[in-house]
């Protein structure tokens, strides 16, 4: 009889401590949503700044222009993960593109804000690359654990779901773009 009192309380305490596990790592999981998701903000914070300071020098890549400020209020608007992945990857190459404009226009390439704008943001892509790979790595750890023996005896039945990686959506996405510059 006590080694049976002794075993459903081991199962017990195991189920406890395995549970917490799944918490801990699913809180850890949407920290670092928010982490992307505060990188991102800033972003879409440089990028009305970044676009006027552009525009005074380069009104004939209005397109550029446009397609950024939709893709922000695309991104904005977006909370589903995989949807959003792809807008910022595309939003990422359009913040690009505005940069690369400084290379044909010489008095934008020598103005402060530009330049501290090229700076912000290009720390804040930075910022977004670490957040990103801190997510996936906490997703990983995550899904891993839902599904590894014997967690999974507790996740499924408990609701633990599988976290989506923040990836890119488009293979064609994952090669490196050609950046043109008119001569």
């Amino acid at each position: 009889m006590i080694e049976l009192i002794i075993i459903i309380v081991a199962l017990f305490a195991a189920s406890i401590w395995i549970y917490n596990l799944l918490v801990r790592d699913r809180n850890q999981v949407s920290a670092a949503w928010s982490d992307i998701d505060v990188q991102l903000k800033r972003r879409h914070e440089l990028v009305p700044r970044l676009v006027s300071c552009v525009k005074a020098y380069a009104d004939y890549e209005k397109a550029t222009l446009t397609a950024v400020t939709e893709l922000r209020k695309k991104s904005i608007s977006t909370s589903r993960l995989p949807q959003k992945a792809a807008i910022e990857d595309a939003m990422a190459a359009g913040m690009q593109k505005l940069v690369v404009l400084a290379e044909d226009y010489p008095e934008l390439k020598a103005d402060e804000n530009f330049r501290q704008l090229q700076t912000e943001l290009t720390d804040t892509e930075d910022q977004i690359q670490y957040a990103r790979r801190f997510y996936n790595g906490a997703v990983r750890q995550f899904n891993t654990r839902i599904q590894s023996f014997p967690h999974l005896l507790l996740a499924g039945p408990l609701g633990f779901k599988a976290a989506d990686f923040f990836e890119i959506e488009d293979a064609g996405e994952r090669h490196t773009p050609v950046v043109e510059l008119s001569e």
